[in-house]
């Protein structure tokens, strides 16, 4: 008998993730993990936010979300600079670094995706996706937010 859905889609969505940090790591960006990919892809995506901002769409306190701003910019990939229209707050950007992890992390996504496919089948994965957009479609009025949620 196998698992119950839930917790397939958690253990393939782990070992999925597991292999895109492995070969990150192999790649250069050793320090990486999730928290900080879904922080410098925001930010990509957003042409930049704020701490508040990055602390929202990450689900953590904005004492968290400042501490993985910090590691981004001592590594590189995020920088901080005045915000255009309020002088109290930094906006935070991805700086090329940032958006060349992105689009690694896509590069590696989209190869394992494939690996997948071969394993069981690319109408079997399309199959899988659009059961699981449908599932989505039906159970949001809008598109949940991509983020870690541990």
């Amino acid at each position: 008998m196998s698992a119950p859905l839930p917790q397939l889609l958690a253990m393939a969505f782990r070992l999925l993730t597991d292999r895109v940090h492995v070969r990150l790591a192999a790649d250069g960006h050793p320090d990486v993990r999730p928290a900080h990919g879904f922080a410098v892809g925001r930010l990509v995506t957003s042409q930049g936010a704020t701490a508040v901002e990055l602390a929202g769409y990450l689900g953590v306190t904005k004492q968290g979300a400042a501490h993985i701003v910090s590691e981004l910019e001592r590594w590189g990939y995020a920088e901080r600079t005045r915000h255009p229209t309020d002088g109290r707050s930094q906006l935070i950007l991805a700086t090329e670094k940032g958006h060349s992890l992105v689009t690694r992390v896509a590069t590696i996504w989209a190869e394992e995706e494939a690996r997948w496919a071969g394993l069981a089948g690319a109408d079997n994965l399309d199959n899988v996706r659009d059961t699981l957009q449908t599932y989505v479609d039906a159970t949001s009025d809008e598109r949940p937010p991509i983020r870690p949620v541990w």
